[in-house]
């Protein structure tokens, strides 16, 4: 059961021409409808034990706290995140993304399905900045990854819907950090948009995957050099059928570009492997790789620098974030922008000089 089913179960709705009320007792008339009844409101404690206990509902219901702009929602949340702290870290994360067309789903789908019946825990969610404009395709994703949706040890989020990347990005770091203390061992985070979002995911992942297709012409597709450079390992997917041979050539390719390229995590040299997410095979070879790649760096010490490393960023990004919120709310900013966008417009004052004047209604 999926987070979506738990919050539609815990607000059931009795519909117009229906009789007779879920709490046994009589239902509203034919044709009349009934408001559905307000949930109660959790208190943090409840918040912190319904996540730590593995509560479904409870950890559907953090995670649309945490994603709430409402201001009276974020004082709670970051409690309730600073309390489940001390039981997060305990995962691997890892970041996946590809071309449109490469299967990602599938891939996640097979691979999700694969980790579970080795006894792990998974769950997954997106980094998706367009999805104020598109919907999202993690949400079409839900639907058509059917089984891992319906795997008990699967936990599939869908992506905050809108906000800029930056908004996105950190409800998501926090979402990851719910799935951990809720005992998820393995994290799959999805990049749905192209550019910036691959740097962000890669930023909060210890491993990062980068989903391709042979036999789509340029076998580099457009791929930008530093998305390449990002990753810890590429898949050549749909290799079966007649595709196979293409898909071999396609890694020989890939594997010669490496090696003129920095390898994203210190001591790791990236890997090429063909798989084939409709069949499943070279799936299981991917954990084990995955495996390989946590183990020699928990033994080094890389995956914790990098952690730390994480932390340090994210703070100085959510620092960034907050102040440019508070800088675009601020009532002198808010007064005085209009004036100075249509004089900068009309070519009447330089930018500079508008920029600075808005930094000091801003500052006093």
């Amino acid at each position: 059961m999926t987070a979506k089913n738990d919050h539609e179960k815990s607000a059931l709705r009795v519909m117009p021409g229906v009789e007779g009320g879920h709490d046994g007792m009589p239902g509203p008339r034919r044709g009349v409808h009934r408001r559905s009844p307000v949930r109660r409101v959790l208190t943090t404690a409840e918040y912190v034990e319904g996540v730590l206990s593995g509560d479904r509902t409870r950890l559907g219901r953090a995670i649309t706290l945490i994603e709430s702009n409402a201001a009276a929602h974020f004082d709670q949340a970051q409690e309730v995140l600073r309390l489940l702290l001390p039981r997060a870290g305990h995962s691997i994360r890892v970041g996946i993304t590809g071309v449109p067309g490469a299967g990602k789903s599938t891939f996640i789908e097979a691979f999700g399905s694969f980790l579970t019946g080795r006894g792990h825990r998974v769950a997954v969610t997106a980094v998706d900045p367009t999805s104020s404009r598109t919907g999202g395709s993690i949400l079409g994703d839900k639907t058509r990854m059917e089984r891992l949706a319906a795997d008990p040890g699967a936990f599939i989020r869908p992506s905050p819907s809108g906000g800029v990347l930056g908004g996105v990005a950190r409800k998501t770091q926090e979402t990851v950090l719910l799935f951990e203390a809720a005992g998820y061992d393995v994290i799959l985070v999805e990049t749905v948009g192209v550019g910036q979002s691959e740097i962000t995911v890669r930023s909060m992942v210890d491993f990062f995957l980068l989903v391709l297709v042979a036999g789509a012409g340029d076998e580099l597709q457009g791929i930008k050099k530093g998305v390449v450079e990002l990753a810890d390992a590429i898949l050549v997917n749909k290799a079966d059928g007649a595709n196979t041979i293409a898909a071999e050539v396609a890694r020989g390719e890939y594997e010669r570009a490496l090696h003129y390229l920095q390898a994203s995590t210190e001591g790791w040299q990236s890997q090429v492997r063909c798989i084939s997410s409709l069949t499943g095979a070279g799936v299981p070879e991917v954990w084990e790789m995955i495996d390989e790649f946590h183990t020699a760096g928990a033994a080094s010490g890389t995956l914790d620098r990098r952690r730390r490393e994480q932390e340090r960023e994210w703070m100085h990004a959510l620092v960034e974030q907050q102040l440019r919120e508070r800088f675009r709310t601020h009532p002198s900013v808010v007064a005085l922008l209009p004036k100075l966008e249509a004089a900068v417009m009309e070519g009447r004052l330089p930018a500079t000089t508008a920029a600075r004047r808005l930094l000091d209604a801003f500052t006093w």
